[in-house]
C-alpha cells in the first residue's frame, strides 16, 4: 500500500498540519501549471485550425453550431455538474482504509497512509448518476430543441441528424465519468490534460478537415461536420480514460462499475453503493447549478430565442476569440483550486475548523486575486484597443464589421469579471455547507431574474454589445455576493479578508488610466493595420513592464 501511496504522489497529503497544507498546494500548482501548459498548446493547434474552418463557413452555419453547442453543453452540465461539486467532499486518502473481502464487497481496515478504496469506490459509484440523468436529459432536450427550433435552422441540411449525433456523443462523454471521478480525486492532472487535449486536437480537426473536403467537392455539408466532431471528441475521450485508467483500479482496489460498498456503517450508503452524505450535498448543488447556467448561458439562450441566426453566429466568433485567455488560463485555475480549498476547508470529509487550513487557504486567494488584478488593469487598458486589430489581420473579410469591433472591445471589460468570479465561487462551493449552498442557490436565481430583465432591455436597445453589458452587470453581482460569504466565514475562523489586502499598489491604477488615454488617442492611420498592430504592442509591453 505504500507503493501505492507513493505511485499517486499522496505522501504530502497524509501528512497533518503545515506538511499537510503545502503539499496540497505544491501538488494544486504543479497541476494548474501542467493544465495551462497542454491548454496553451491544444488552443494554439486547434485555433489555426479554427481559422481555416471560418474561410469556410458562413456566420449563418456558425450560429446554428452555437445552438447544438448549447444543446450539448445544457445536458452535459445538468448531468455531471452537480455530481462533481459533490466529488471533492468525498477524501481521497485517510489513516482508516478497507480490504477487499470478495469481488465485490469492501469492509474497513486500518493502514498507514494509502488510497482509500472506499472513497475511491464512493466517488465512482456517485458518478453514475451523471450517466442516468444524462441519458434521460439527452432525449428530452432534443425533443425540445427539435420542436422549437426556427425555420431557417430545421431547413438546414443535416439538422435532425445532427441533433441525434450530438445527444449520443453527450451520452459516450458521459460515460467517461467514472474515469474522471478518479482523476480529480487523485488529482492526476497530467492524464486529463493529456486525454482532453488529445480529444481536443482531434475535434477541431475533424470539423476543419470535412468542410474543406465538402467544399472541394460542391458538397452542402450544413452543421454536420461539428456534430461528427463532438462525437469523435466523446469516443476519444472515452477511449483515452479507459487506456489509461483501466489498470488504477486493481491497483487502487476498486471497481470503475457500480459496486456496492460496505463500510462498516451502512446507514451512510444508499442501496450500500451511494453515499448519502454526497446525494445530499449534489441534491443542493443541482437547484444551484440550475441558476447558475441560466446566468452563465443565459446570454446565448436569449440569443437564440430573439436574434437572427448571423446575430448569433457573430457573437460566438467574438465570445470565442475574446474569451480565449480564461478558457487556456482561468478555467485551470478555477478548476484546480476548487479542488484545492475543498481539501484545505474540508480535511477528511469534515469541516476542518482549524486555523492553519483556512489561513493557508485565504492566503492562497488572496494570492490569486492580486494576480488577478494585474490582469484586469492590463486587459482594461490595452484589450480594447488592441484585440480588434489582432482579429482583423486573423480572419477573413466577411467577419469584419464595426459590429464585430464593439463587441470584442465590451468582451475585454467582461473577461475579468469572468475571472474573479469564477475563482471567488469557487472558494464558496468549497466552503459552504449544504444549507448555505440552497441560500446562494436563492441569491442566484434573484440574479438571473434580474439578468434576464437587464439583457432583454439592452438587446432592445443596443443588440449584442448591450448584453456583454448585463453579463457584466451579473458577474458584478455574484463576485460582491462572494466577496461577503468568504468575508463572513472568514470571520467565523477569526480571521477575515479586507479590500486592502488584495488591492494593488496606486501606481498600478495610475498607469492603467494613462494607458487607456494614450491608446484611445493614438493614430490608427488606414490601411496599416499590421504597423499599427506592431506599433500598440510595442507601448503595451512597455506599460505592462511598468505595472
Amino acid at each position: 500500500m505504500a507503493s501505492s501511496s507513493k505511485k499517486y504522489g499522496f505522501k504530502m497529503s497524509l501528512s497533518t498540519g503545515k506538511n499537510h497544507d503545502n503539499g496540497i498546494l505544491t501538488l494544486s500548482t504543479y497541476g494548474t501549471a501542467f493544465l495551462v501548459m497542454v491548454q496553451v498548446i491544444s488552443r494554439i493547434l486547434t485555433f489555426m485550425v479554427n481559422q481555416l474552418t471560418l474561410l469556410y463557413m458562413s456566420p449563418k452555419i456558425l450560429g446554428i453550431a452555437a445552438q447544438l453547442e448549447l444543446y450539448s453543453i445544457t445536458t452535459l452540465y445538468f448531468s455531471r455538474e452537480s455530481t462533481r461539486a459533490s466529488i471533492h467532499r468525498q477524501p481521497s486518502a485517510t489513516f482508516k482504509v478497507a480490504t477487499r473481502v470478495d469481488n465485490d464487497r469492501y469492509e474497513p481496515s486500518t493502514i498507514d497512509g494509502g488510497i482509500d478504496p472506499i472513497a475511491s469506490q464512493t466517488v465512482v459509484n456517485i458518478s453514475y448518476i451523471s450517466i442516468f440523468l444524462g441519458s434521460v436529459l439527452a432525449v428530452i432536450l432534443a425533443i425540445f430543441y427539435l420542436r422549437v427550433a426556427n425555420e431557417e435552422a430545421s431547413q438546414t441540411p443535416y439538422f435532425r441528424e445532427s441533433v441525434e449525433i450530438i445527444g449520443i456523443s453527450c451520452f459516450l462523454e458521459l460515460c467517461s465519468e467514472p474515469f474522471f471521478a478518479i482523476v480529480q480525486q487523485l488529482m492526476l492532472y497530467k492524464t486529463r490534460a493529456t486525454v482532453e487535449t488529445i480529444a481536443s486536437v482531434a475535434k477541431s480537426v475533424v470539423v476543419c478537415g470535412t468542410y474543406i473536403w465538402a467544399s472541394s467537392i460542391g458538397w452542402d455539408a450544413g452543421v454536420l461536420p461539428f456534430a461528427l466532431a463532438y462525437l469523435l471528441y466523446s469516443c476519444v475521450l472515452f477511449s483515452g480514460y479507459v487506456f489509461i485508467m483501466a489498470r488504477h483500479s486493481s491497483e487502487g482496489r476498486f471497481s470503475f462499475f457500480l459496486k456496492p460498498i460496505t463500510p462498516g456503517n451502512e446507514t451512510r450508503y444508499l442501496a450500500n453503493r451511494f453515499s448519502k452524505h454526497l446525494i445530499s450535498f449534489g441534491a443542493s448543488v443541482y437547484f444551484q447549478s440550475i441558476v447558475k447556467h441560466l446566468l452563465t448561458q443565459g446570454d446565448s439562450m436569449i440569443l437564440a430565442t430573439v436574434s437572427s441566426l448571423e446575430d448569433q453566429g457573430i457573437y460566438n466568433l467574438v465570445s470565442n476569440y475574446a474569451g480565449l485567455f480564461a478558457r487556456v488560463v482561468f478555467q485551470p485555475v478555477e478548476e484546480s483550486n476548487r479542488n484545492v480549498f475543498a481539501r484545505l476547508l474540508n480535511y477528511n470529509g469534515t469541516p476542518n475548523f482549524g486555523s492553519r487550513g483556512v489561513e493557508t487557504a485565504k492566503a492562497h486567494l488572496v494570492d490569486i486575486l492580486q494576480a488577478y488584478g494585474v490582469f484586469s488593469m492590463l486587459t482594461f487598458s490595452l484589450g480594447p484597443a488592441l484585440v480588434p486589430t489582432i482579429l482583423h489581420v486573423l480572419i477573413g473579410s466577411q467577419w469584419k464589421s464595426s459590429k464585430v469591433d464593439n463587441l470584442l472591445s465590451a468582451y475585454c471589460y467582461y473577461v475579468p469579471f469572468l475571472a474573479f468570479n469564477g475563482i471567488t465561487e469557487a472558494f464558496v462551493s468549497s466552503a459552504a455547507s449544504a444549507l448555505e449552498v440552497r441560500r446562494q442557490a436563492v441569491w442566484m436565481a434573484a440574479f438571473s431574474a434580474f439578468f434576464t430583465l437587464v439583457s432583454f432591455l439592452q438587446l432592445r436597445e443596443w443588440g449584442a454589445y448591450g448584453l456583454v453589458w448585463a453579463n457584466i452587470l451579473n458577474m458584478a453581482l455574484r463576485i460582491v455576493w462572494s466577496y461577503f460569504f468568504i468575508k463572513m466565514y472568514l470571520r467565523q475562523h477569526e480571521n477575515d479578508l479586507t479590500i486592502s489586502e488584495i488591492a494593488l499598489n496606486s501606481h498600478t491604477y495610475g498607469i492603467c488610466a494613462l494607458t487607456i488615454g494614450i491608446m484611445q488617442v493614438m493614430h490608427k492611420a488606414p490601411g496599416e493595420e499590421l504597423y499599427d498592430l506592431a506599433k500598440r504592442l510595442f507601448f503595451g509591453a512597455a506599460c505592462a513592464i511598468l505595472m
